[in-house]
């Protein structure tokens, strides 16, 4: 039988079988041996060993299209980045940083900026206008109000979607609103994972419809990217890309560089000011890096 694990919490994992409902297994000690921890998001062949009980042994862990170090996911279609326009106030650097992790993986992104119905609307078009060239989806919501939950239930659908954001930007909040109309079997998860509708403290993977998933996670105030090297950092900001083939020096870095196309995108408005400033002290970040 095969399923996908939506939780694992002190050695036990559980695994939702679509038409089958939610079964708590173990994992095999040959995964330990080999150094292999299951990730939430996994497809998993289990054994099962209580039909009635619902519990079972995972006996291999299907091949990983892709996965995030933080959160800790595996086989992820999309993430939907939220962040709140107003209390707390974006923090872009750390929501670009976002973003480069996402476009590491391959993974699609739609930013959602929540909390709409507290600011004004030349406040949202500038922000707006942050990202409106990137190619990236952004969604305008508020919560509370119920502005924007229908588009954002449209893409959930027939896909396994990261949900991730700082703390307080309303992340379970929409969640709630979602969960309140399509999710499948809360009841079951809520007995058996113990999941409350509150602050988040493990990733979450919940299950509706018969093949969507959404994982909630735990907010997060910071995020590294160490691992990047400097000159690689530029792959990351996908508005740059069109731009790059005319710059006079092969790879480079549009930072310093005469004659460079991105910056003078730049200069003619094409590209956003804050997310050029966001890239240059990324790039200084890493510069300043040891690397042994």
């Amino acid at each position: 039988m095969v399923g996908k694990i939506i939780k694992g919490i002190a050695g036990f994992y559980y695994i939702h079988v679509p038409e089958k409902g939610i079964y708590e297994c173990k994992a095999r000690g040959v995964f330990r041996n080999k150094k292999i921890k299951p990730l939430i998001g996994d497809n998993v062949e289990i054994d099962i060993l209580e039909n009635e009980d619902m519990k079972g042994n995972i006996l291999e862990i299907l091949p990983r299209k892709n996965s995030l170090v933080r959160p800790t996911v595996a086989n992820i279609d999309q993430v939907v980045i939220v962040f709140a326009v107003e209390n707390p106030k974006p923090n872009f650097n750390l929501l670009d940083k976002f973003l480069i992790m996402a476009e590491r993986e391959n993974i699609s992104v739609v930013i959602c900026f929540n909390k709409v119905d507290t600011v004004s609307d030349e406040d949202l078009d500038d922000i707006r206008s942050i990202y409106k060239d990137t190619g990236y989806d952004v969604l305008l919501t508020s919560a509370t109000k119920d502005i924007g939950i229908s588009p954002l239930r449209k893409i959930l659908y027939d896909k396994t979607t990261v949900f991730a954001g700082p703390s307080g930007v309303g992340k379970s909040s929409i969640l709630n609103l979602i969960q309140s109309v399509e999710m499948l079997e809360t009841g079951e998860v809520s007995v058996k994972i113990k999941r409350g509708k509150h602050t988040t403290r493990h990733a979450t993977l919940l299950a509706f419809d018969k093949d969507s998933y959404v994982v909630d996670t735990p907010g997060f105030s910071s995020l590294y990217i160490d691992e990047i090297e400097k000159d690689d950092l530029k792959n990351y900001f996908i508005e740059f890309k069109k731009y790059e083939d005319n710059c006079k020096f092969y790879g480079c870095n549009h930072i310093s560089e005469p004659d460079c196309a991105v910056k003078h995108a730049l200069e003619n408005g094409e590209i956003s000011k804050l997310r050029y400033e966001s890239y240059k002290m990324l790039y200084d970040e890493l510069k300043d890096i040891r690397r042994w």
